[in-house]
This record gives C-alpha cells, structure tokens and sequence, in this order.
C-alpha cells in the first residue's frame, strides 16, 4: 500500500508569512503522497472585528451564526487556503484547494442543539475518499479548508482537527496514512512551562491518567481522542509536533495496546 502524510496544520503557523512560507517548504518535502488541512480562526477573528462582526467562542469552539458564517467562508475557503495553494504552486507542488462541498467530498449535519447552540457548525457524517484518492494518484495534493456542506444548499464550519482525522480514517483504505498534527509546541507536554517534557508516547491508559491528574487539558483532549479514533480505524501512525519538525524524530506518538 502507498504512503500518505496528512498534515494539519493551526491558523497561527499559516496566518503570519514567515511561518507559512517555513512551513510549505517543509511540506513539499515530505515523500511520497500527501494532504494538507489548514484552519485560519485568527484571521477569522480579526477581519470578523474589521466588519463589526463579535467572534463568540465556547470551549475554544468557535459559534457560527450566519454573519460569522459568510466571514469564516471568505477566510477559510477563499483568503486563507488560496494563499497556501499559491504558495505550493511556487514551490512545485500541484496544489488544489478544496472545502468539502468540492467535489462533494465531505458531506455534514448541523450540529444538533444541547446546552449550547453552536449555530452553523458541520458533524461530519460521510467522506467520499474515492474522489480524494483519485486526485491524489493523479499527483494532486489537496489543501482542505475547514469548510464541509450538508448538501442541502448550505455550508458549515467544521474543527479542522476533525476534518484531518476523518480525511486520514477516510483515505486509511486507500493508503498506508500518517496523520500529523501541528502546533506551536514540540508535542503533548507533561509540563506546559517545559517545551522539552514532550510525552513521545501515548496509549489510551496513559492518556486517562494524564487527563485525571490534569496534565493533558483543554482542547488537547479532543485533538488526542480524535487521535485514538484514526488509529483504531486504520490510520498507522498519529504524531502531534511542532510544525518545523515534521522531518525530524521526535514529536508525541500515538498508539493502541495490542488487544490479545
């Protein structure tokens, strides 16, 4: 089976020219077949404030009501991913930007209301991998927006971290799949003062300890059990790194216990 990297990489590291240009370079290195998610919520933030517009967030989770909506499609789907795929056309790469109402490839509901009305924000309930792994094998790389659809006409705000976990579960028939998370630290740290306490691997029973005794918290958790997920269905590896390390060893692995 072909090699596959999907890496996802946080709004920070795409939204500030150095870090991106870094970043692309980086990325067009890597071998063999790979697929690039982005998400761009600060740029969303500040050009939402531009227009007037108040970014409400639960839980770092950003609440999309329709106003918010059109922002965060003019930046996540136009602004941002087209600057990446500009950027990868310069460097040789053949880039295609994509939101998951291109080519139908993610299709998901609005997310039901509970305790919280998140507004116009995607559960991702199908991916067409088929339609990915033929662009892929035809030397295309895709860069996925964090924008999915529910086929009805409407768009919907989707976590990034959500769209790389089910695009690697997704392409995990297709190819051998590493799935790459990237932010500013070098992985999960036992301690968020110390850069270089990186926890290099993770089980599911460390994990549960680490979050009892509040070590792993906040919007790690869902990024972990995101994690946990592809590699139980089919995803090889899962590594969370620093965005300049993406050549190097190094970084928190992710692993499940064999089952005898």
């Amino acid at each position: 089976m072909k090699k596959l990297t999907l890496v996802k990489v946080g709004g920070k590291i795409v939204e500030e020219e150095q870090s991106l240009k870094q970043l692309l370079a980086d990325f067009s290195q890597i071998e063999g077949y790979k697929v690039l998610v982005h998400g761009g919520g600060r740029s969303a933030t500040a050009i939402a404030a531009k227009l007037g517009i108040e970014s409400q967030m639960v839980n770092g989770r950003r609440v999309t009501d329709a106003e918010t909506l059109k922002v965060v499609t003019m930046v996540y789907g136009g602004l941002v991913n087209k600057q990446i795929v500009a950027g990868l056309q310069a460097i040789g790469v053949n880039a295609l930007g994509l939101t998951g109402a291109d080519l139908n490839y993610m299709r998901s509901e609005k997310r039901p209301v509970k305790t919280v009305d998140y507004g116009f924000v995607g559960d991702v309930k199908e991916v067409n991998a088929d339609i990915l792994a033929d662009l892929i094998g035809k030397g295309v790389v895709p860069v996925l927006a964090p924008l999915t659809h529910d086929n009805a006409g409407n768009l919907l705000n989707t976590n990034a971290d959500t769209i790389a976990g089910e695009a690697a579960k997704a392409l995990a028939k297709h190819f051998e799949v590493t799935l790459m998370y990237c932010f500013e630290k070098k992985g999960v740290l036992l301690d968020e003062n110390d850069d270089e306490s990186v926890i290099s691997n993770l089980t599911p029973a460390l994990f549960e300890k680490y979050v009892e005794k509040g070590i792993i918290q906040g919007g790690m958790i869902p990024k972990l059990e995101n994690s946990f997920e592809a590699i139980q269905e089919g995803v090889k590896k899962v590594v969370i790194t620093r965005a300049d390390k993406i050549h190097t060893e190094g970084g928190t692995t992710i692993s499940v216990e064999k089952i005898n």
